[in-house]
């Protein structure tokens, strides 16, 4: 059974593990975004794909959620007593080397191959069997439109709305700068294509799977298959399980449940998977010709990852 997953950062990476449990990892392509990405002190940054990679290798930071497993941050805190400006994004000692590789890809192969190939050294790397491709190999940055406490509009890359500011400016509106000039990597429709099944992940829809969405080609070989499109929300009782979700989906005319998230992906779901907590949602979903199945959905270990996946899958 091929299988093709779009993915965000941490809610994906705990449910894929729990996929590798059901079906071979050979048969599952990976779909991640990059809008998340950018520099920082002159390394290319690619968070999303990073933590995708290291919880399918199994080296990553259960407690914190991203990063490697036994990090250290003795380089960031060294960058920040000299003033570095971008010293408030932690890069761990170790994963810097992930880092300083990509960025050498990157200025190594030719211009538009860059991002693919380093995502396929990396995965070899760590030893990932599942096939982990970046949505495009062309730059595409999510930017949160907001406002100053003047009332200025006042524009900010992803991380430093969710990391240096804490989420804390009051959003305007979202975009995808770049995204209607890219075009998918390699392998990335051809695995839509292909699929049996695909899963969206319970990412942020907003700022995890739209991005991936608006890349020209993506949205429309995935309505071509909706039949085989199965999500799992990743809004439980209102409200996030992770993440920011809440602060970005309202600016994006979306309220925050388990419907209004299932409604993020109208004309692309076959089925949806939602919370026990959120089981009177149930016939909303289905009155719009979603199939769905009411589990619980919190991914505590990879057992009940595993146990998520399945009801996903079966509900194709």
């Amino acid at each position: 059974m091929k299988i093709a997953a779009l993915a965000g950062g941490i809610g994906a990476g705990k449910f894929l593990r729990g996929v590798v449990r059901v079906a071979p990892p050979e048969d599952l392509s990976v779909i991640v975004n990059t809008g998340d990405d950018r520099e920082f002190h002159g390394l290319w940054v690619s968070p999303d794909l990073d933590s995708v990679t290291y919880w399918l290798a199994g080296v990553m930071d259960r407690e914190r959620g991203w990063g490697l497993a036994g990090e250290t941050f003795r380089t960031t805190g060294e960058l920040r007593s000299f003033g570095a400006p971008d010293a408030w994004f932690g890069l761990g000692d170790l994963d810097m080397a992930t880092h300083l590789y990509r960025t050498w890809v990157l200025s190594a192969e030719p211009r538009g191959r860059g991002l693919s190939a380093a995502t396929r050294g990396i995965s070899a790397r760590f030893g990932v069997r599942p096939s982990v491709v970046p949505m495009s190999d062309d730059r595409i940055a999510t930017i949160i439109g907001t406002t100053t406490p003047d009332g200025q509009n006042w524009d900010l890359d992803f991380q430093s709305f969710w990391v240096q500011h804490g989420a804390s400016p009051p959003v305007r509106d979202i975009r995808y700068e770049g995204a209607d000039a890219a075009t998918p990597a390699e392998g990335v429709l051809a695995a839509i294509e292909g699929a049996d099944v695909i899963l969206i992940c319970p990412s942020n829809p907003i700022a995890s799977i739209f991005p991936i969405l608006a890349v020209p080609g993506i949205r429309e070989t995935l309505e071509a298959r909706r039949d085989r499109v199965v999500g799992i929300s990743p809004i439980v009782g209102g409200a996030p399980v992770r993440g920011m979700a809440d602060k970005l989906m309202p600016a994006a005319g979306y309220g925050v449940t388990a419907a209004e998230a299932a409604r993020c992906y109208k004309g692309l779901l076959s089925a949806w998977v939602i919370d026990e907590q959120d089981r009177n949602l149930a016939p909303q979903i289905e009155a719009t010709g979603v199939r769905v199945a009411v589990s619980d959905t919190m991914m505590v270990s990879d057992e009940a990852s595993e146990r998520i996946a399945r009801v996903a899958l079966d509900l194709l």
